[in-house]
């Protein structure tokens, strides 16, 4: 036998260890999804047998999930308002009032190249006179006075709308020449951004504590199915089941409980929404302004019962990796 035969003749063994290993780990994967695709169908074949029992387990999950996501739509249109807070956030100057209308133009366009301003109104002593008299209802009474009161201002937009960036441009402004005073609150705008953390807050407790609230009600569902099932947990478990092939109908009960009661909360805020949308819609239009009640939407949804699955499929892990521990073949 020459070398080149007798190294053939080692490789040969070796490949074919090689291909039956690889088919053998093919065999187990298609094993182990072929039974994770039956424990899928199972589990939900068994909640569709016990359909008042599942429906309230669902609905259980549902009530928890509402109020922290209604919470978080309520914190998303308040973020909305913000912005649009910021946007209207501005810094009245006012103009001397021994300036003409000329000269307060020229003002107007120095204000205009301050940094940092995102634009510069000019509003006159007869336009500001005007809308003091519609506003106040003063039409009569304000036509007997024959000099306008009134200075002409300059409404600034900031470019930069934090607070002391604000209040820093309100102190340059007032440098102007023909520049009498330059008045800027922002009190209101501080305390609605106070307001809005401490929503966030109170969001994020409430979600933690609901959150566990799920945890609790799926877990405590899959304890009772696992005593009920208890024997032949015991029988499989004595012929060599691991406890990642008795833990698996479980966690599929769990996650379908969880996503469940995701569709069912979904359900719920979008019904609470319709109800509450004809109301709130009329209270914003006797204050003059447009607002529709907030949505999931497509994104929000998805969101929604993705976590409400996680927390189901939590739950039945913690309930079945602790009573896993305490059922023993005898």
């Amino acid at each position: 036998m020459t070398r080149r035969t007798a190294t053939q003749a080692r490789q040969r063994p070796t490949r074919r260890g090689a291909r039956t290993s690889q088919v053998g780990l093919e065999s187990r994967t298609r094993a182990w999804l072929r039974h994770h695709r039956a424990m899928c169908v199972d589990s939900a074949w068994r909640l569709a047998k016990r359909p008042m029992g599942s429906l309230l387990t669902m609905l259980a999950i549902a009530i928890a999930l509402v109020l922290p996501s209604g919470l978080w739509l309520a914190l998303d249109s308040a973020r909305l308002l913000d912005a649009e807070l910021d946007e209207s956030a501005t810094v009245t100057v006012y103009l001397d009032t021994r300036l003409d209308e000329r000269q307060a133009m020229d003002v107007a366009a120095r204000l205009r190249e301050q940094s940092p301003v995102a634009g510069a109104r000019l509003v006159t002593a007869a336009e500001g006179l005007a809308e003091f008299q519609q506003g106040l209802g003063l039409e009569d009474a304000l036509s007997e006075l024959q000099d306008n009161p009134l200075p002409a201002a300059v409404v600034v937009t900031p470019d930069d709308t934090r607070p002391e960036a604000v209040r820093v441009l309100a102190s340059n402004l007032e440098a102007v020449d023909g520049v009498a005073e330059a008045r800027v609150d922002l009190a209101w705008l501080e305390r609605l951004r106070r307001l809005a953390e401490l929503g966030q807050r109170m969001a994020l407790a409430l979600a933690g504590l609901f959150g566990l609230g799920v945890l609790l009600v799926v877990g405590n569902t899959i304890r009772l199915a696992v005593e009920s099932r208890r024997q032949e947990i015991e029988v499989v478990t004595l012929i060599g089941a691991t406890h990642a092939f008795v833990r698996r109908p479980f966690l599929y009960s769990g996650a379908w409980y969880g996503l469940g009661g995701g569709i069912l909360a979904i359900l719920l805020l979008t019904l609470g929404g319709q109800w509450l949308s004809a109301p709130v819609s009329a209270l914003a239009e006797s204050y003059g302004a447009h607002f529709s009640m907030p949505r999931l939407g497509l994104g929000g949804s998805a969101l929604l019962c993705l976590c409400s699955t996680l927390l189901g499929l939590a739950g039945a892990w913690l309930a079945v990796g602790r009573h896993l521990a305490d059922i023993k073949p005898r």
